[in-house]
């Protein structure tokens, strides 16, 4: 591989290159599920017509998953964007990990259980319950809690958080389901092994980004300290929270303990148990490892009184902040990034977009790093998102994403390269609400059209793509393809990403050089942009990257 502090310009263009990522926007069925079809889109639409455009693959094993039935995500997109290789992911090490059973044999599970089996302490068991094979997927915790059976864990609760956002929804109450016939013949041979607390992603736990701490207070509360609403089963507690506010959706339905009848919770963690994380992705499970990790410094929300307790994440969360300092999984190891290549040619970088995304652009792009590469360099500027559901607000910041490119394109000497994203297709399309994620499609469309014009008028380079699909598909379909009726005769709402392939523009402003799209490349992916990117920038492409998109024009 080339090292990055050995590379050097050849011909830097003249012109900033501006790649901007249209978070959630696949290339759909083109039909009256398809947000992005349905929708006024003016500029994506002439864009879309010109040589200029191309798919590329965003999913499966395009971006590092185990297969090519899992739908991309932002983590992973954003990885192979920066990465510009793919890279294998969690969902793949955590399953190698339990196929090899290293995971059980691993000295982080040893020192999770081995006291219990003497101590008869609790291991506690949290995350996502789901096998949208995002976050996490349901059969690693059915692997953990076999696991912990074989280990002579006498006394396990589950902290099963509801999906609904990288799966139907709702549908939790087919997840637990699944649980209690896991758990059932572990509890005939006398284990006590129980659901705990549970609650929607959206409301309890997941926060991200320091987005909303309040919502991992709810987690704190419901699974450490049992703190609650409390209710004698999940059926009961589902039949309650159904009918209140959010509790239609499992993104949104209100947190709950499950207790017995003097009131107590199952699953209050106490001194000498165990707790694991089992989600692999590490956005939304940052927050719930700081909570239990750190110590006077932390300022979140308050805790109250601290259990000793042992906490493990699936993999490490975040490797600067070494968040969680024990994990059952190693993370990819991810180097030699786009970033790297152009700090090291002594260019100016800057990454832009709104809190719900800003760690994408700047994290994950970044190879999994908290911080920016070069105190200078590489600059970071973050627009604070609006706490409220995006269907109310489905502008979300997108306007105010591009007010800070353009001013950016207008200094004086404009950064040498901006990535940007604009979150509406994916936050607003996790909504299901199909005339809220139009309304964001237009507006990521209006963006578009500034950011054309500028990046023209500077003589740049724009580079506009997206990191996986959800607006594209809006309805839920059988396997044939036909839409999944309802109760009341419609379609059924659709609030996961999709499998679609994702655009790829190239807008050159530039008279001096100009770039075409290469046509022998049929199975690109996000991993091929990278190298575009330096491809374009004058800076040589080392041999671990994907090829370029481009190459010169002759016209």
């Amino acid at each position: 591989m080339t090292d990055p502090s050995s590379s050097t310009p050849v011909t830097t263009a003249r012109g900033p290159l501006v790649i901007a990522i249209m978070d959630g926007v696949g290339i759909g069925r083109k039909d009256e599920g398809d947000a992005v079809f349905q929708a006024d889109t003016p500029h994506l639409d002439a864009l879309w017509q010109q040589p200029g455009t191309r798919h590329l693959r965003a999913h499966g094993q395009a971006v590092g998953l185990p297969s090519d039935g899992d739908m991309g995500n932002s983590e992973v997109g954003h990885n192979a964007l920066g990465a510009g290789r793919v890279v294998r992911q969690g969902a793949a090490l955590v399953n190698d990990a339990f196929a090899s059973g290293a995971l059980f044999s691993g000295d982080c599970w040893q020192w999770l259980t081995a006291d219990l089996a003497q101590s008869g302490a609790t291991l506690h068991l949290c995350g996502l319950l789901s096998d949208g094979n995002v976050h996490a997927h349901i059969d690693h915790v059915f692997a953990l809690i076999d696991g912990a059976a074989a280990a002579g864990v006498h006394r396990v609760r589950i902290h099963a958080l509801a999906d609904g956002r990288d799966v139907a929804d709702p549908s939790y109450e087919r997840y637990l389901t699944a649980l209690d016939a896991h758990l059932a013949p572990h509890v005939a041979a006398g284990l006590d092994y129980r659901l705990a607390s549970g609650g929607g992603r959206m409301v309890v736990t997941m926060d991200r980004y320091e987005a909303d701490w309040s919502i991992v207070e709810r987690g704190w509360r419901a699974h450490v300290r049992g703190l609650a609403p409390r209710y004698p089963s999940w059926q009961a507690a589902l039949t309650a929270l159904r009918k209140q506010s959010g509790g239609q959706s499992d993104q949104t339905v209100g947190p709950f303990c499950i207790g017995d009848e003097f009131g107590l919770a199952n699953g209050s963690v106490r001194d000498g148990d165990s707790f694991i994380l089992w989600n692999f992705r590490g956005d939304r499970a940052i927050e719930l490892s700081r909570a239990f990790e750190e110590k006077s410094e932390f300022s979140g929300f308050e805790r109250g009184p601290l259990a000793k307790v042992r906490f493990a994440g699936m993999m490490q969360y975040d490797g600067d902040l070494h968040l969680p300092r024990r994990f059952l999984v190693a993370p990819p190891t991810i180097d030699k990034t786009l970033s790297e290549y152009v700090l090291a040619a002594g260019l100016h970088s800057l990454a832009v977009s709104e809190t719900q995304k800003f760690g994408h652009v700047t994290y994950f792009w970044n190879g999994n790093r908290s911080e920016p590469l070069h105190p200078t360099l590489d600059e970071w500027i973050e627009i604070p998102s609006d706490r409220v559901s995006f269907d109310q607000a489905p502008a979300m910041k997108a306007a105010e994403i591009t007010d800070v490119v353009l001013a950016a394109l207008s200094r004086d000497t404009p950064p040498d390269i901006i990535r940007l994203n604009w979150a509406n297709g994916d936050m607003v399309g996790h909504t299901g609400d199909f005339a809220a994620t139009r309304v964001a499609m237009e507006t990521v469309d209006r963006e578009v059209g500034r950011l054309v014009a500028a990046v023209q008028a500077a003589g740049g380079v724009l580079l506009l793509t997206a990191d996986h699909g959800n607006a594209d598909g809006m309805w839920m379909r059988a396997k044939d393809g036909t839409p999944t009726i309802g109760p009341d005769g419609v379609p059924q709402a659709k609030t996961s990403h999709t499998l679609a392939p994702v655009p790829f523009s190239l807008v050159d402003g530039r008279a001096a050089q100009r770039w075409q799209l290469r046509q022998d490349q049929p199975e690109a992916g996000l991993s091929n942009v990278a190298a575009t990117a330096l491809a374009v920038l004058g800076l040589p492409v080392p041999p671990h990257m994907d090829a370029p998109l481009v190459e010169p024009s002759e016209g």
